[in-house]
């Protein structure tokens, strides 16, 4: 993002926006059940609301300033997004799987390191991060992650194509 000396948008960064606006694809609009075969336990994955606090392409108010309570409910989710999202190829670590995973579970360290946030993460319709959780990219999934512990404590699945 290109801020002018006053912290205004420029025009560039506002092109930036619209031009990912027109990139985003309508996925599916209704609730669905994902069911694995792999073991592990069936997983409700809901539709993607709007995000908290603010409309999906405008940048958050105070966007410097997240949230320092954390209200676990309200962020507890496996969503599947709405919209999709085409920003470049994910470059995944050495000897990447994709593996689908849910709230509650961990991250390994090598999927949240720093090159993989999201730092515009309102861009992607994706709720401002508490303090202490940031918003990555794991391949076609937003996920937000405990930076401390690598705990997935939110999911978007395909946000990104």
């Amino acid at each position: 993002m290109i801020l002018s000396p006053k912290g205004k948008k420029t025009a560039s960064s506002l092109g930036l926006a619209i031009a990912l606006a027109l990139t985003a694809q309508a996925g599916t609009s209704e609730a669905q059940e994902h069911r694995h075969m792999d073991g592990q336990a069936q997983r409700h994955v809901e539709s993607q609301r709007d995000p908290m606090g603010y409309s999906r392409l405008d940048r958050p108010h105070g966007i410097d300033v997240r949230p320092r309570t954390f209200d676990r409910p309200g962020y507890t989710h496996n969503f599947q997004a709405v919209h999709n999202f085409h920003i470049g190829p994910y470059h995944a670590p050495a000897g990447w799987k994709y593996s689908r995973f849910y709230y509650g579970q961990i991250l390994p360290r090598t999927y949240w390191a720093e090159e993989y946030w999201l730092a515009d993460y309102w861009l992607f319709a994706l709720d401002v991060p508490p303090i202490g959780y940031e918003w990555v990219r794991y391949g076609p999934d937003a996920i937000l992650v405990d930076i401390h512990t690598g705990e997935i404590v939110q999911v978007v699945y395909d946000t990104f194509r």
